[in-house]
């Protein structure tokens, strides 16, 4: 089985040399050969107090490292666990994928407007949605334009990651809803005064990891690891998000200069290197609940976001 390393340091195999690079995959070799039925929990760590003992593994070199990195990011891009068996009976007939094509589906510039069309909102009746559409990706972003675009005054911006469960369903596990409100509710005020905003709602659930991923984060979030760590034990970074997606949608809309909402740096840097123009960050905090607390800590503590 091809596994990540950080779900090899849970099975206990970090001190073998081909798991111990950080973020290396790992090819692993069981005592017999395994099935489906016993490889889904070796991939899944929100079983594994279901099923706690697995193993004996070992860890093996793989020669062809390039590839397996590939295919652990296209299993990220498809939101699926990071976990593959390798040559298994009965698979079908293999797709050769080379690690260059990812290149290519990450490439922002195959990003264009699909239509837009004028649509009133309870926050600002004065509002245009605008549909982003790649020929290599089946999610379409959209950009809500609050008030009148303008050419000599930088808009207000925020960028939001789409999150079902607290912008449909009304999760207090995060803040997702309440900021996503709070975001055209600023927007409104800014285009009364005579300015513009600009909402990006990016269709990457989970920050880049997928609905359901991000499901399984939630159950091991229940035995207790932070997001962060959650993540990790998944194999899937804390932080995948597409920012030059974001760019590129900015640049098409004409908006290279932006005041942005935002209390997260790394949005800020990676807009940045991406050739937006930030001439003011502006300070997006709402209050805590008892059962996001955890989580804006974990923010503030383990991924930077400045939340005072």
């Amino acid at each position: 089985m091809l596994i990540s390393s950080a779900r090899a340091a849970t099975l206990k195999l970090i001190n073998q040399r081909e798991a111990a690079a950080p973020h290396a995959p790992v090819l692993i070799r069981g005592a017999e050969a395994f099935t489906l039925l016993a490889a889904r929990p070796i991939a899944d760590p929100a079983l594994d107090l279901a099923s706690p003992m697995k193993g004996p593994f070992r860890a093996e070199p793989i020669a062809w490292s390039d590839g397996a990195e590939a295919a652990l990011e296209l299993a990220r891009l498809a939101g699926i666990l990071p976990a593959f068996m390798v040559d298994p009976v009965n698979a079908g007939e293999a797709q050769p994928v080379a690690p260059g094509d990812l290149a290519h589906w990450a490439d922002a510039a195959n990003l264009t407007i699909a239509t837009r069309a004028r649509l009133p909102i309870a926050a600002c009746e004065d509002a245009e949605i605008i549909a982003f559409r790649s020929a290599d990706d089946t999610r379409e972003h959209v950009a809500l334009v609050i008030g009148t675009q303008m050419s000599d005054r930088p808009p207000l911006v925020r960028l939001h990651s789409e999150c079902l469960t607290g912008d449909i369903l009304g999760s207090l596990k995060c803040d997702c809803g309440p900021q996503l409100d709070a975001a055209l509710a600023a927007m409104a005020d800014e285009a009364s005064s005579g300015g513009w905003g600009v909402l990006l709602y990016m269709r990457q659930e989970g920050r880049g990891i997928g609905l359901i991923n991000k499901m399984r984060a939630y159950r091991l979030q229940d035995q207790g690891f932070d997001t962060v760590d959650a993540n990790q034990r998944l194999g899937l970074p804390d932080e995948a998000r597409d920012f030059g997606t974001a760019a590129r949608m900015l640049d098409l809309m004409g908006a290279r200069e932006i005041r942005l909402m935002t209390n997260n740096l790394r949005k800020v840097a990676a807009l940045e290197n991406a050739g937006v123009r930030i001439t003011e960050r502006v300070q997006h905090q709402l209050p805590a609940n008892p059962h996001n607390a955890r989580y804006l800590d974990t923010k503030r503590d383990r991924s930077g976001h400045l939340l005072d």
